[in-house]
């Protein structure tokens, strides 16, 4: 009898629905070929939140049971992506010394200076480390260095990203996924599972920004020499633009989220002011296409000219040759992306999933990017595992994921720091690869 195929399940907890991927892992290649996507409406979550927890337990619950009726095989474990607004970002640096005269740098010595960067990285009681990435690695002053293993030197240094939310946001999404009778592998916040769902190599390589606008919050990710250099999460999504229409033009929020799908930004001249009639409680309602271009430019005037705009500055990156990749639901809007490039004066491309082909054609658009993605970053940590230093590493427990300290311990070092568990893991898996 052959033995189950591996499965790698990744599931995505928006505020408009939850969508659940399923890859299976071909045992040559070690490649994820993608086989089936559920998805059910989201409910008891708002901007990345889980706000009623029976509702979000429920809605898991329905696109697990989906995509398990599409594949036909049993779902246990699965990658958690999540869009929480409060992530905050902040970079630190690690210096070591590799002694008086230049020697190859080691596994060990990547261990010491990943050690130093996070030993500047303490995060409140009530804060959670979600994502450790490495942004560079330098020695004896030349930077720009991905992998100095082998390289010889006096001097490694390094700089990291990491990126913190509040426990109590974390650990509800896990709470969530527990009671949907999951266990938890990872979790991967949206920003950084978009991009990997739409951006392509040499565009992140080039550098780029891919901007996800979903229902509650929009992610932006800042992409150069291949590695995220900003990931964010703005608290400002499509739900306010259609929240905008209902109380500007006082129509129902249903009727508003039809506007926003069928007018387009492109609209010019006479079209401007062409009435558009619908049907409200046995009332005629009127209003012209103008009106309903002014109050969706006004809103994602905000969204880009100012708010994404400071998160792109904040990254420290000047130039982004590839432009802006747009992905989620609000790409989808008609003449988005001609508004978004003279906003923002840079080129931009609507971002559908770089596995596209493999996903059914009516589940491949722009709002699965993220569920995409999950995959993706999965394979690439495997593959990896100093590329993303991920407190988050292993399933079976993750309730004692969300820890600040391990106090049982002889090591000073580890006594108290946030990203000892993680780095143990990951020092064990070098030793292995190396």
């Amino acid at each position: 009898m052959n033995a189950e195929p591996e499965l790698l399940v990744g599931l995505d907890i928006g505020a408009s629905k939850v969508a659940v991927v399923v890859a299976e892992r071909d045992d040559v290649s070690g490649e994820a070929q993608i086989i089936g996507i559920g998805q059910s409406a989201s409910q008891g979550i708002r901007k990345g939140l889980v706000v009623n927890l029976e509702q979000a337990v429920q809605s898991v619950r329905r696109a697990v049971d989906d995509a398990r009726n599409i594949v036909g095989l049993p779902i246990e474990e699965v990658s958690v992506a999540f869009g929480g607004s409060d992530v905050t970002s902040i970079r630190s640096r690690g210096m070591i010394s590799l002694g008086r005269t230049s020697r190859q740098v080691t596994v060990e010595d990547i261990g010491r200076v990943i050690e130093a960067a996070q030993t500047e990285i303490v995060p409140a009681l009530n804060q959670t480390i979600v994502h450790t990435i490495p942004i560079e690695y330098a020695i004896d002053g030349h930077s720009g260095i991905d992998d100095p293993l082998g390289m010889t030197g006096v001097r490694l240094e390094m700089e990291l990203q990491s990126l913190i939310a509040p426990t109590s946001v974390v650990q509800n999404v896990l709470t969530c996924v527990e009671r949907a009778g999951l266990r938890v592998r990872c979790i991967i916040i949206k920003p950084l599972a978009s991009a990997l769902g739409v951006l392509t190599a040499e565009e992140a390589g080039a550098g780029a920004v891919v901007i996800d606008v979903g229902a509650g919050t929009t992610g932006v990710a800042v992409y150069a020499e291949g590695k995220p250099k900003r990931l964010a999460v703005i608290p400002v999504g499509g739900d306010h633009v259609t929240n905008d229409l209902a109380c500007v033009l006082r129509i129902p929020m249903s009727k508003a989220d039809i506007l926003k799908r069928e007018v387009s930004l492109d609209e010019e001249g006479d079209h401007l002011e062409d009435e558009l009639e619908f049907q409200n409680r046995g009332k005629t309602l009127v209003c012209t296409v103008r009106e309903v271009v002014d109050v969706i430019s006004s809103r994602l005037e905000e969204l880009f000219g100012a708010l994404v705009e400071s998160e792109v500055a904040e990254s420290g990156v000047s130039v982004l040759p590839a432009g802006i990749v747009l992905t989620g639901g609000v790409a989808n809007t008609l003449g988005v992306e001609r508004l978004v490039s003279h906003l923002m004066d840079m080129p931009v491309r609507i971002g559908r999933p770089l596995d596209v082909h493999r996903m059914p054609p009516e589940r491949n658009g722009v709002e699965y990017a993220s569920a995409a993605g999950i995959i993706r970053y999965v394979v690439e940590r495997e593959r990896n595992p100093q590329k993303y230093l991920d407190p988050f590493q292993g399933a079976g427990e993750p309730r004692r994921k969300v820890v600040h300290s391990v106090p049982d311990s002889k090591d000073p070092w580890i006594k108290g720091n946030p990203f000892a568990g993680a780095w143990t893991a990951i020092k064990k898996t070098l030793k292995e690869l190396f």
